[in-house]
């Protein structure tokens, strides 16, 4: 069962030190970008991962998860729901502890191998959002700005 209890995200959150970003973006408007810019405010080590990309934020991009040459806590995917499966399979193989999946990120096949392989799973919910939420941060302000419709 994916954690949705204010006080399983704050010790997931708590225990993150390095996150694999799957679908970094250069583009400051893509909110991948401002999730990772936000992360890094908070003291996290993030890596970012896109195969179009080669530094983000100052940070190396790699390839895939499977490229990045150190121990990883959590994978944060911003792909689409039909994404999510293969990098969460990619997720435990790497011997992540836990994948993040991302507002409207759903698969809950994935969802269920990753927490029988023994990983944390959070699912359709964004860290940028629920750490001020929850008292862990200042409200994200590299969030994107929408245009009025």
């Amino acid at each position: 069962m994916p954690i949705n209890s204010d006080e399983g995200l704050r010790e997931l959150l708590s225990n993150t030190k390095t996150i694999a970003l799957v679908g970094a973006s250069t583009n400051p408007d893509r909110a991948s970008h401002a999730v990772m810019h936000y992360m890094m405010d908070r003291g996290y080590r993030v890596i970012p991962v896109n195969p179009n990309e080669k530094e983000i934020l100052g940070q190396k991009v790699f390839a895939t998860l499977k490229d990045i040459p150190e121990p990883v806590d959590m994978v944060d995917i911003f792909r689409k729901s039909e994404d999510a499966g293969a990098i969460c399979d990619e997720a435990i193989e790497i011997g992540a502890k836990s994948v993040w999946l991302q507002l409207r990120v759903i698969d809950e096949e994935a969802a269920a191998r990753a927490e029988a392989a023994g990983l944390k799973v959070v699912m359709d919910r964004c860290p940028a959002i629920d750490m001020p939420r929850l008292g862990m941060g200042p409200p994200n302000p590299w969030k994107p700005k929408r245009a009025a419709a």
